[in-house]
């Protein structure tokens, strides 16, 4: 298998790197040189890793292509490139509809949007991903594994969801530095809260239930546990939540 990328940021490099580390047989990466230092890295690291001269010497050496550019610069990079029609585009990019993929790749055979996740370099990442495609599904499966919703529209959701992820870390910090007023050391208030809270992700990944029934087994009633998820849910922060993921939505659909 060949695969080519266009777009040398983090989650190229994640993805890169986990289809590549401690593997006896990985795959031959084609990537392009917009970020040559990344590139250098990765195929400085990896003997299956090549850096290509242009975009369109990516596009000629692979079939199974992967866009991993900024959204606002994705017409004009793809508008510049000739594809064949057995190539298939997996694109990584936030709110890009199908079909403008399609009519900017044409005549390529098969466009797939994917939400990768940096985990990928663990190959933990779960990849939503839409349509469904044996190509893009062999990937993703190979990094972490992947998940179709039902319709195009409902990716939008999946990103929605990741947009969480500085919200979720500023929890942390917030936890951390409320330690530290209280007389903790900084670096070792640090180290607890990314302990405990990297421990309950490991307890998510191995609960089969509901994060509701998960949420009940780690509070009693008249606890500590509960006290706090009661003040926050009478200040309206699950409601506040909801508005925000609200507001993602909104903004990916309307591009």
């Amino acid at each position: 298998m060949h695969y080519g990328f266009v777009g040398a940021g983090e989650i190229t490099a994640a993805i890169v790197e986990g289809l590549s580390k401690d593997i006896t047989d990985p795959p031959t990466i084609f990537l392009s040189p917009r970020s040559r230092s990344v590139g250098q890295e990765l195929s400085a690291r990896f003997p299956n890793v090549h850096v290509r001269d242009s975009n369109q010497a990516v596009l000629d050496s692979a079939t199974t292509i992967v866009l991993a550019v900024r959204p606002p610069i994705a017409e004009e990079v793809l508008r510049d490139l000739t594809f064949r029609p057995d190539h298939v585009l997996i694109s990584a990019l936030a709110g890009v509809p199908l079909a403008r993929l399609r009519d900017w790749a044409a005549p390529a055979r098969d466009v797939v949007r994917s939400i990768p996740l940096p985990p990928a370099a663990r190959r933990q990442s779960l990849t939503a991903m839409y349509p469904d495609n044996t190509e893009a599904r062999a990937l993703f499966d190979s990094i972490g594994g992947s998940v179709v919703p039902d319709a195009e529209e409902d990716l939008d959701i999946f990103s929605a969801a990741t947009a969480t992820f500085a919200a979720h870390l500023d929890y942390l910090g917030t936890i951390a530095a409320w330690m530290t007023d209280q007389g903790v050391d900084d670096t070792i208030a640090t180290t607890f809260t990314s302990h405990i809270f990297g421990q309950l992700g490991q307890s998510l990944l191995q609960q089969p239930g509901s994060l509701e029934a998960l949420t009940g087994k780690h509070m009693t009633p008249g606890g500590l546990n509960e006290q706090l998820l009661t003040d926050l849910r009478t200040n309206g922060v699950p409601d506040t939540v909801r508005h925000a993921l609200d507001g993602i939505l909104t903004r990916l659909r309307d591009r």
